[in-house]
């Protein structure tokens, strides 16, 4: 019976008797690379007169285009700025947060590189620029090469403030636009570092480096073990109404966060 009222729809849909939806969301590369596509497409399935449009172009472009009405949904996996909630209440636009999933950024290193943890402290370092070679770390001569993500990239901030106490990245830090890129660099490069969310750790070429001693898990980032855990939003024009808020509702269902755990975040539950 489910499956004959998609077929009808389907049919209905494509003979222009029922009208088409189409949910246009923006934002964050963490989530819109892999994670909200995957819910997109398990969403299409079980209503096929809906459409989408994702663009991953970092979670400072997702808030802004919930701001400028050019979205209904706002990926981040940052919270917004001051700047951006204060800009957002000029335009009369209420900024409003919903946690989807929980992450863990990261730390890459190439395969073969010989180390096998570091410190907080060592990581401040690397990013930072006080530490160049990887000798002062326990590992064999290179010269470090970083890889961070671009200025737009709700990564790129979340990272300053979790691991860097808020310092600027060193000026010979190469800037990638997502994650799949910054994976792609270290997997070549035996001097490379850099850091991604816990969906792209399976890259093959990279290895995940413990910090403190801990690995980012699911068991760790929501105990809030691993220090540089976080959580990532939808962000919406107050309550989310029509298709929007369907479709918020299934990525917070059992199904949605079902979905969530098998591309590799944390789901919420």
């Amino acid at each position: 019976m489910k499956k004959s009222l998609i077929v009808l729809a389907a049919v209905l849909a494509a003979a222009g008797l029922v009208r088409a939806e189409k949910l246009v969301i923006k934002g964050s590369d963490t989530l819109g690379a892999k994670l909200v596509p995957q819910l997109a497409e398990e969403y299409k399935a079980k209503n096929p007169g809906v459409s989408f449009e994702i663009a991953a172009e970092g979670s400072t472009t997702g808030i802004a285009a919930i701001i400028d009405s050019t979205a209904q949904i706002g990926m981040s996996s940052r919270r917004a700025k001051p700047t951006e909630m204060s800009g957002a209440s000029a335009k009369g636009v209420n900024l409003k947060p919903t946690i989807v999933a929980y992450d863990g950024i990261a730390v890459i290193i190439n395969a073969n590189r010989p180390i096998d943890k570091l410190t907080k402290r060592q990581v401040e370092q690397i990013f930072a620029g006080d530490i160049t070679d990887w000798s002062a770390v326990g590992g064999t001569a290179g010269k470090i090469s970083i890889y961070t993500r671009n200025t737009s990239s709700g990564t790129y901030q979340d990272f300053k403030d979790l691991a860097m106490n808020k310092r600027d990245y060193a000026g010979s830090s190469q800037k990638m636009a997502g994650n799949e890129q910054i994976a792609s660099e270290v997997s070549k490069n035996p001097n490379g570092i850099g850091y991604v969310g816990l969906a792209y750790v399976a890259t093959p070429g990279i290895k995940v480096v413990p910090i403190g001693g801990i690995t980012p898990s699911k068991e760790t980032v929501l105990a809030k073990q691993y220090p540089y855990a976080r959580p990532t939003f939808y962000y919406t024009n107050g309550e989310p109404s029509g298709e929007a808020a369907k479709f918020i509702e299934f990525t917070l269902s059992d199904e949605g966060q079902a979905i969530v755990g098998k591309v590799g975040f944390v789901p919420i539950r």
